[in-house]
């Protein structure tokens, strides 16, 4: 992470074949989660649906180039951190993604906590901090999400990234659904 400035931790793409955990969690999280992405379509009055399965938005992603998996393991020591941003790879991006937390805080590591960052159109940026278990899954979006105002919805760009680790090791599983190219 250092290298690129995200923040200094350890991050591991999966390579195809993902894992077969990885990869049952991949599919059976997509379809539920696509039903949510296209009613997020419909309120912001976009033309884009998302299909079902999870093959089939794989195969867009593949007619753009991204081939290349995205699941992800993520590592972070005392002082670590990851910098706010957006996990897109192409011109095709899914609008929701999941992170599973694999460690305990207090038990395995102190500080860490999760962060997203909303900035509304015309409005000052609203941040939370979120400390789940371990075993506890976060379900965010990518790069956007509706807004209801009161002229209709809009589009709120979010952030999302890692406090500084005070002490010990925190783990994640990061599960994005577009392909990289």
């Amino acid at each position: 992470m250092a290298r690129h400035r995200f923040g200094l931790g350890e991050y591991k793409y999966f390579a195809a074949p993902l894992p077969p955990l990885v990869q049952e969690l991949r599919e059976a999280l997509y379809a539920p989660l696509a039903a949510i992405a296209n009613k997020w379509m419909e309120a912001l009055g976009a033309p884009l649906r998302y299909p079902a399965r999870l093959d089939a938005f794989l195969r867009t992603c593949a007619a753009h180039g991204q081939t290349q998996p995205t699941p992800l393991l993520l590592s972070y020591e005392a002082d670590g951190y990851n910098c706010l941003h957006q996990d897109l790879y192409g011109e095709v991006a899914f609008p929701l993604q999941v992170t599973a937390f694999l460690s305990q805080p207090s038990e395995d590591y102190t500080g860490g906590e999760f962060l997203l960052v909303e900035q509304r159109p015309r409005s000052q940026s609203v941040g939370a901090a979120i400390l789940p278990a371990r075993g506890e899954l976060i379900i965010f979006t990518t790069r956007e999400r509706p807004v209801r105002g009161a002229r209709g919805y809009s589009r709120v760009t979010i952030r999302h990234g890692v406090s500084r680790i005070h002490t010990g090791r925190r783990f994640t599983l990061g599960i994005i659904f577009h392909n990289a190219k």
